[in-house]
């Protein structure tokens, strides 16, 4: 299994503790929590129940049904009640015993006293009993935040943990792709994210554009249709949805222009961004060290399959027909380096934080992001692709990210350090560049004088980290 050692340690030390535990796991759909708990349960003690989305009667007789065959290694008949199959469970846990429902959602919908229920038995059962180990996994994020974890459920406050699993970050990812060189790595995640259903998905015995070609473009594949698929089954007016993220894929980033692009009411684009963000789906970003309310706050795309294939698939797919697969494959690949912009600033965001987490940073972040905003120095807008701040606001890293086939020029390393002159509060600076293709020599000299951080993107494949 690649990665989730972490996860998996969280969950087994849940197991190994001595008390009732009850974890609320959570994550958006092919994150991979099914497997972690598959993986969990080989070794472990454990009933794993994966609710279907059916009728109440028809989810119980099944869940009876299993826990019966554990326990007495038969099955006689279906518990009258939810409450009987809960309290059979605390009469028959004479050792540790892990209890995972897996898509809990779809228990609750046909039947929300389900949560009630739970509740009386954590009450006035379970939590006296050290055998019990509740895991409640549910791929609903904002169901599993607000109406099982909310202070409005029945079960609030009774988790004695909670772990949202989040997709893969570059270096996990690479793993998924061992014969590819690192620069294929990176674009792979820059294409695919860090979601494992969509990495295996592809075939690192083929080319990227074949993988393109024969997994996304051509009908049928199984990420052809992917984010409509998903958006499907959680979402209703799917076209409104489908809609906003075609606009944000496509540079329209603020709520006006959303709204303008796509011809529908602010307030109801605003809306519909909150549900977006409850997916994990879109983030809105400030300029760093700004408010969360900042008025220059714009909408991105977190996950990077969403951002291409709504980029180009979506926008393109009547094209790309008549166009046919091999040559729409080209097309996309001479515009990779456009998508890769973004995706290359979050590659180095993570690795920045793996090296912050690995103690290879001169300090801890405190704030950390993108920059954007006026430089009076040059009377323009400015940017800083990332900006690392420590607690006290006097020490600063300030990086430049590019993915692009020329070595970086040195225009750009004195671009940075005009924007650094912005920041007049910050006593300490330090410049790092990141570059796929290497740098001029006159960058390297200068670099050396003030002391800058050159980087490939072989040094973001670095053993420690």
């Amino acid at each position: 299994m690649i990665g989730r050692k972490e996860e998996i340690k969280h969950i087994e030390t849940l197991y190994n503790n001595n008390s009732f535990e009850y974890l609320v796991m959570y994550g958006r759909r092919r994150v991979g929590k099914t497997t972690i708990l598959q993986e969990f349960s080989k070794n472990t003690n454990t009933i794993f129940y994966p609710a279907q989305a059916k009728n109440d009667a028809l989810n119980l007789v099944d869940f009876s049904k299993m826990i019966q065959i554990h326990f007495d290694g038969m099955f006689i008949s279906s518990f009258n009640s939810w409450k009987d199959a809960f309290e059979y469970i605390d009469k028959k846990a004479d050792k540790r015993i892990a209890i995972i429902i897996d898509e809990f959602p779809f228990l609750a919908d046909e039947n929300p006293t389900i949560k009630s229920v739970l509740q009386h038995t954590i009450d006035h059962l379970w939590k006296n009993n050290n055998n019990i180990f509740l895991i409640l996994c549910g791929s609903s994020v904002s169901y599993m935040e607000t109406d099982v974890m909310g202070n409005k459920s029945p079960l609030h406050d009774r988790q004695t943990s909670s772990l949202e699993i989040l997709p893969f970050d570059y270096l996990d990812s690479s793993m998924f792709f061992e014969s590819y060189t690192n620069e294929q790595k990176l674009i792979a995640y820059g294409i695919l994210g860090g979601i494992p259903r969509y990495l295996e998905a592809f075939d690192e015995s083929l080319s990227l554009e074949d993988n393109i070609a024969s997994k996304i473009i051509k009908n049928g594949s199984y990420l052809h249709e992917e984010p409509i698929n998903l958006l499907k089954a959680e979402l209703r007016e799917t076209n409104v949805y489908n809609s906003i993220l075609s606009a944000i894929s496509n540079g329209k980033n603020k709520v006006s222009e959303i709204s303008d692009f796509i011809h529908e009411d602010r307030s109801k684009v605003s809306k519909y961004l909150i549900t977006l963000q409850t997916m994990r789906l879109i983030e809105k970003k400030v300029p760093c060290g700004e408010s969360d309310d900042s008025r220059k706050g714009i909408y991105v795309i977190t996950e990077n399959f969403y951002k291409f294939w709504f980029r180009y698939e979506f926008t393109n797919n009547a094209y790309y027909e008549m166009l046919g697969v091999e040559k729409a494959t080209k097309e996309i690949m001479d515009d990779i380096s456009n998508l890769m912009g973004d995706a290359f600033e979050r590659i180095c965001v993570e690795y920045l934080i793996r090296r912050a987490k690995a103690g290879n940073l001169d300090f801890i972040p405190y704030k950390m992001g993108k920059w954007w905003g006026n430089n009076p120095y040059i009377k323009a807008q400015d940017d800083v692709d990332i900006l690392l701040v420590d607690r006290s606001g006097k020490k600063a890293l300030f990086v430049e990210c590019k993915f692009t086939n020329k070595k970086m020029p040195h225009a750009e390393y004195e671009d940075l350090k005009m924007a650094m002159q912005i920041f007049g509060d910050i006593e300490d600076k330090k410049m790092m560049f990141i570059s796929k293709s290497g740098f001029e020599d006159s960058v390297i000299r200068h670099a050396r004088e003030d002391g800058a951080i050159l980087l490939g993107i072989d040094d973001l494949f670095s053993s420690w980290l």
